[in-house]
């Protein structure tokens, strides 16, 4: 005990045996509980250049594992297309956290469709404690907003927006491309030179939607694209968000 303790911090029990006044000493709790939550619906088996979305993903979600295991936070997993598919519950160790890894890249999804709103809504309800939960997803979706804002809310939400570049630039060629939709089978026919400015601005139009629903919720987000090493804009995230959080 020193000038300036609380006395209400005297531990009477230690004291009376040491025969001199102690008080406790509080440690901060620094364990965390990680929750990713990746969509694995058909559009994310999509990618024209060095991966698919879904490796992009996967390579997001082991980078986030092994940084949990190395702060010796706790590691969980949702799986989700158009509904909540697979759930590891948060758990330490290096074998959690590999079989968390070993889901992303093997798990074989049942659906098709991407329904971000329900599969979200139903996880805010299954974690009791606040936690950071990391949400990886192409976002080609809709009517999420409500279940993105009240988890944001109740956890400490983080979106990782996973994309290709030929999503947002079809290539300046004179050709006919036949496409077809992976989650709903729609086809379709694309005439690159008619179409691909009108395509170019409907894709820069969701993209600005998007991050006003980011902003509107409170929700800081990443970026990252089957071209480019995925760990790079985490690094930068994290960075600009602890120097943030120092000030």
């Amino acid at each position: 005990y020193a000038e300036g303790d609380d006395p209400r911090d005297i531990d009477r029990n230690v004291s009376a045996r040491a025969g001199k006044p102690f008080v406790r000493q509080y440690v901060e709790e620094r364990e965390l509980t990680v929750v990713i939550a990746v969509d694995l619906s058909a559009s994310q088996s999509f990618g024209s250049a060095e991966r698919l979305k879904r490796e992009s993903a996967t390579e997001v979600g082991a980078a986030l594992a092994f940084a949990a295991l190395q702060n010796n936070d706790k590691v969980g997993l949702a799986v989700f297309t158009d509904g909540l598919e697979r759930w590891l519950p948060p758990r330490k160790g290096r074998r959690h956290v590999l079989a968390v890894i070993r889901e992303i890249l093997a798990y074989e999804p049942r659906g098709k469709k991407t329904a971000i709103g329900p599969s979200l809504e139903r996880l805010t309800r299954m974690l009791k404690r606040r936690c950071i939960v990391i949400l990886i997803s192409d976002f080609r979706d809709s009517g999420f907003e409500r279940a993105l804002k009240l988890c944001a809310l109740k956890h400490d939400l983080i979106s990782i927006v996973v994309e290709d570049p030929r999503e947002s630039a079809l290539p300046a060629a004179a050709a006919l491309v036949s496409v077809r939709d992976p989650e709903t089978g729609a086809a379709g026919v694309f005439d690159l030179r008619a179409d691909a400015a009108a395509f170019a601005r409907e894709e820069a139009a969701r993209r600005a939607d998007l991050d006003k629903i980011f902003r509107a919720s409170g929700v800081e987000a990443i970026h990252v694209t089957t071209d480019k090493p995925s760990i790079d804009p985490l690094l930068a995230f994290f960075r600009k968000r602890a120097k943030r959080r120092s000030r």
